[in-house]
């Protein structure tokens, strides 16, 4: 299972599942990651947090917690 803290910069990965209870879970959903959308990795953080991503056409900053919920390929 790869997450998407684990991407490197630069890489396309596809979102395959979500991790995650609750309001967590609603709020990534919200920023519009959802399950079979494409994450480009734009930059991550000298300390890994946070890391900026490019989804459905806008930048989006995650943290590295919310970013190990987020499984992708």
């Amino acid at each position: 299972m790869k997450t998407l803290r684990q991407a490197k910069i630069g890489e396309t990965l596809k979102v395959i599942k979500l991790h995650g209870e609750g309001a967590v879970k609603r709020r990534i959903m919200d920023m519009g990651i959802t399950k079979g959308v494409d994450v480009y990795i734009r930059k991550v953080a000298p300390l890994g947090d946070p890391i900026e991503v490019t989804v459905r056409g806008y930048e989006l900053s995650l943290r590295k917690a919310d970013a190990d919920m987020i499984e992708v390929e």
